[in-house]
């Protein structure tokens, strides 16, 4: 499995961005749990939101509750992650990783995963 996330870029405070993750060798990411997550310059790696394989089952850190929201379409073979009311804090590289059927224990820890994309920068500025 081969992942290719983009979608980043820069954006002033209060305004969004969506991420999206693909699969670039035609593997059906229905199958995997799909998590995205973001490391900040001399920050450990984060997870942000995950979404289950077939159930679709989300989850979010309580830092983007109600901002952030993962999504799935089967159909383009893609998952996004639509991030309204960026924050400078949001300021990060963004990853999504995969993991076939279910996560073992928590679906926003970045051990869980073990194919990540390349990430994209996502920088909230003034």
């Amino acid at each position: 499995l081969q992942l290719v996330d983009s979608g980043g870029g820069m954006v002033q405070p209060g305004g969004s961005l969506r991420l999206s993750c693909a699969s670039s060798n035609g593997f059906i990411l229905n199958y995997y749990t799909i998590g995205w997550f973001r490391q900040a310059p001399g920050k450990e790696r984060e997870g942000v939101s995950s979404i289950a394989s077939i159930s679709g089952g989300t989850k979010y850190a309580d830092s983007v509750k109600g901002r952030f929201t993962i999504s799935r379409d089967n159909a383009k073979n893609g998952v996004y992650l639509q991030m309204n009311s960026l924050k400078p804090e949001d300021t990060a590289i963004y990853y999504c990783a995969a993991e076939p059927g279910g996560v073992g224990y928590d679906p926003l820890a970045p051990e869980e995963y073990h194919n990540w994309g390349q990430g994209t920068q996502v920088t909230v500025s003034s």
